[in-house]
Parts: C-alpha cells; structure tokens; sequence
C-alpha cells in the first residue's frame, strides 16, 4: 500500500509538472521566478522534459493498475529518478535551489528500489 501511495503522489507531481510545462509557453515559463532555468534552454527540450515526465507518470501507473508488464513501473521510476538528477546538474550550475528535484529523485529511487523487490519477491 506504501508503495502504491508513493508511485501515485510522484505520478501525480510529475503528470502536473509536465503538463504546466507543456502547456505554456517558454516566454511564460521564463517569466516564472521558479522558472529561471527555461532560459538556458531551448523550447524544444521544454518541451521535450515536459513529455519525459507526463510519460513518466503515465508509466508509474499504468502498468500497475493494468498488470500488462508491471515491472515497467520500475523502469519508469529509474527514469524519473535520472531525469530528476539532471534537473539537480542543471539547477546546481545556476547556483538555484535543487531541493524539489532532489527530494523527486529520492522518492523515484525509493519506488524503483521496493519496486524490485516486489517484483523479485523479496518485499512480499
């Protein structure tokens, strides 16, 4: 039940950051104070970010409820937890905060971490 939480309050953070992102426009996001580091990228890696984590989300999901393949969730997690990482680089070199990407990261390692152990049964 823990695990299941955690993969739904992460896909629902994700699914909502990716969105935003997605439905805005750079020149929107830039003016965001929170937003400064859309400036030193492209609308096209926005964009792309923003795809990564909505699909993100959609993968800590989807397989879970539909028991197609569930191991997949872990997958998603990983990646989650990678692009977070970059999101810690990215805000680190532009001296900004990095506590919500990294706190994200550590919570996605957490869900791909027990997610192995269900899957390989030793979390039963």
């Amino acid at each position: 039940m823990f695990i299941r939480t955690m993969e739904i309050l992460l896909a629902l953070a994700f699914a909502a950051a990716g969105t935003m992102k997605l439905v805005r426009s750079k020149s929107e996001l830039e003016a965001d104070p929170r937003m400064s580091w859309a400036r030193t990228f492209s609308n096209a890696e926005i964009k792309g970010l923003a795809a990564l984590e909505v699909l993100g989300a959609v993968g800590l999901i989807v397989p879970t409820v539909t028991g197609i393949a569930p191991h997949l969730a872990q997958v998603a997690a990983a990646c989650l937890a990678t692009l977070m990482g970059g999101a810690v680089a990215a805000h680190a070199l532009r001296r900004e905060p990095a506590v919500v990407p990294a706190v994200l990261a550590l919570l996605a390692i957490v869900v791909a971490t027990w997610r192995e152990s269900i899957t390989s049964g030793i979390g039963r």
